[in-house]
């Protein structure tokens, strides 16, 4: 995988080089084409899986626009979380482009569920995070983490979650031509019992923080940040996918906006650190 600058409101674009033909995906909620246990974009009959890791990191140090190619239908796992993609634009750096960035403030709550699963966004200042989830399984149970989301607090409090998984998922992304490089190095692996990697969790609470990591990810491509609070329970790619959609349906509760005024909420917004547009010098990963 190499990730190369872009321009000004390009976005983040995805392109299959080992591919001929119209083989360019953006970075869009309208080309979500699989959420079966990861988040795959797609266009024009071409795919590329696993996106949300990549995504997040791009979220965590506020890229906005990079060209990313990569010669196989899946973003590498690396150790499954996005640490390594973070501090590889760590090392290289970015670069300002010089245009305010523009922002989708919530002000009207949005909401989805399905059964006993949810996420909503409501108005809030800033961008805030809440999640809970629950598992039936003795080394997960119910766990929640809120957070304020800025590149600090991504950088120390949830870049390095790794992902996680069951052997049956495993082997049933194994069996689509997915995740054949999945192994103990690259996610929490969880039997019905027990955790099996000898070297446990990096956090007590790294399985709700790497959903977290995942929500982060999948919000992103919306393509405009969210000035709003995420709450999800037991939510997944697909309900945050379905999030973002509805949120594009009810138009009435959000407002864009490319700078801030003095007035009410958006005075508040001003003190926000808020990085303005960035592009990746290359690189390699």
């Amino acid at each position: 995988m190499v990730i190369k600058p872009a321009g000004v409101d390009e976005g983040i674009v995805f392109v299959r080089t080992d591919l001929k033909g119209d083989n360019r995906i953006k970075a869009d909620v309208h080309n979500v084409r699989d959420t079966t246990l990861a988040t795959t974009i797609g266009l024009n009959g071409v795919t590329v899986s696993t996106v949300e890791h990549l995504m997040s990191a791009f979220c965590g140090m506020g890229v906005d626009n990079a060209l990313v190619e990569v010669d196989a239908p899946e973003i590498p796992i690396m150790d499954g979380s996005a640490r390594p993609f973070v501090d590889l634009l760590k090392d290289v750096g970015t670069q300002i482009q010089g245009k305010c960035k523009k922002l989708l403030v919530i002000n009207k709550e949005v909401s989805v569920s399905d059964g006993d699963s949810s996420a909503k966004l409501l108005p809030s200042p800033e961008f805030r995070i809440t999640y809970k989830i629950e598992f039936n399984h003795a080394s997960i149970g119910v766990q929640s983490y809120e957070m304020k989301f800025s590149d600090v607090s991504y950088d120390q409090e949830i870049c390095d979650a790794r992902t996680f998984g069951f052997l049956k998922d495993v082997e049933y992304l194994q069996a689509k031509g997915l995740s054949l490089g999945g192994s103990l190095k690259n996610a929490v692996v969880l039997d019905d019992h027990r955790i099996i990697n000898k070297e446990g969790l990096r956090f007590p609470d790294e399985f709700v923080k790497h959903k977290i990591l995942d929500a982060i990810g999948d919000l992103s491509l919306l393509g405009i940040p969210i000035i709003g609070h995420f709450v999800a329970y037991k939510s997944g790619h697909r309900l945050n996918n379905t999030l973002l959609k509805e949120l594009m349906v009810r138009k009435d509760c959000w407002t864009m906006v490319s700078r801030f005024s003095r007035e009410g909420m958006f005075n508040e917004l001003e003190s926000l650190r808020i990085p303005s547009f960035r592009v990746l010098d290359s690189i390699n990963a």
